[in-house]
């Protein structure tokens, strides 16, 4: 958009046709680029409207000084409707708490290059009466429908995980109002809609880790430099496939020895393609990387390695939610 406004302003200087593409790079890039990109748009307009400025005759002359300053004020409007963007996404999938109790826990949600900042991931941690419940989740499909789902999802997630004592139930809450909130939507998105997730939920002495999955990459443990997939017993369907007449698996209870992390991932991690078409596997990839103290360094390491993995532009958006059991501090 701004090298054909560019061109259009060359070809037609007096009338500055392509101020109107410039005005739409900067709605565009706003809503879908990163930020160091956004800054790279912003200040390709300003240079953009300088060299015409300059090679028209109008550099130090008050129409140019008023021309320098909207392009100006158009980069700042840009940053605005980032920010506005940016807004929107921690309201719908705002980070989770930093510590509950001796559990350090971050998270992060790394758009694809190609997508909005908000999208069809999610992740979620509460303390509860019954525990700390989590949640990862992959919403099938993108853009603002997804978003939608991914609303209504952790809405429920965030009533029902203080309410209902048992996992099952929770997941059946949530299985109840993804389809009501698919019911009003078209015949294709009630007939093939559905959420890929895990539910856990960590003891209240934080020595167990009580995994239920539907139909979602499987989580890992890290311990020391060593890394295990906790692969389930029998996984359940992905949420919202209830139609289907399948009874939903119980959940798989694990160890959670002091000083590992429970590592939950979106596809956009495992179905990572290297140049030879290889996907990512964190299990082999992590192992012998550790031992990781807190789950920031986790999430670092494995950002970079998918980055270096990949070798360019993701085609998914990827979410990574790490939860370490510190040592040294009492449950609570």
């Amino acid at each position: 958009m701004i090298v054909i406004g560019a061109v259009f302003n060359l070809l037609s200087p007096r009338y500055y046709w392509g101020d109107y593409m410039l005005g739409a790079a900067v709605v565009v890039a706003g809503a879908l680029l990163s930020l160091r990109h956004t800054i790279a748009v912003a200040a390709a307009i300003v240079l953009v409207q300088l060299a015409l400025l300059i090679k028209d005759g109008y550099f130090g002359h008050a129409v140019g000084a008023l021309s320098l300053i909207s392009a100006v004020f158009t980069a700042l409007v840009l940053q605005v409707v980032r920010s506005v963007a940016e807004a929107v996404q921690r309201a719908v999938l705002p980070a989770p708490p930093a510590q509950v109790g001796p559990l350090a826990i971050a998270a992060v949600y790394k758009a694809a290059q190609i997508e909005a900042l908000i999208g069809g991931d999610a992740y979620a941690v509460q303390d509860t009466p019954y525990g700390t419940r989590l949640l990862i989740a992959d919403v099938r499909g993108k853009g603002l429908d997804a978003v939608g789902t991914v609303a209504v999802l952790l809405g429920t997630f965030r009533e029902a995980a203080e309410q209902e004592a048992d996992l099952v139930v929770l997941a059946e809450r949530m299985e109840r109002a993804l389809i009501k909130e698919a019911s009003s939507r078209e015949e294709s998105v009630r007939m093939e809609g559905f959420v890929t997730a895990v539910l856990g939920e960590i003891t209240p002495d934080a020595d167990r880790v009580l995994l239920l999955n539907c139909g979602h990459p499987s989580p890992f443990l890290l311990q020391g430099d060593t890394v295990s997939c906790l692969d389930p017993a029998e996984p359940s369907l992905p949420l919202g496939m209830s139609r289907l007449g399948v009874p939903r698996a119980r959940p798989d209870h694990w160890p959670f020895p002091t000083g590992s992390t429970l590592l939950l991932v979106t596809d956009g991690v495992t179905e990572a393609r290297s140049r030879s078409g290889a996907f990512y596997d964190p299990e082999s990839r992590l192992g012998g990387r550790g031992p990781f103290r807190q789950p920031e360094e986790v999430i670092d390491v494995l950002v970079r390695d998918v980055e270096r993995w990949a070798g360019g532009p993701r085609d998914d958006d990827m979410a990574i939610l790490a939860i370490t059991r510190r040592a040294g501090e009492p449950a609570p």
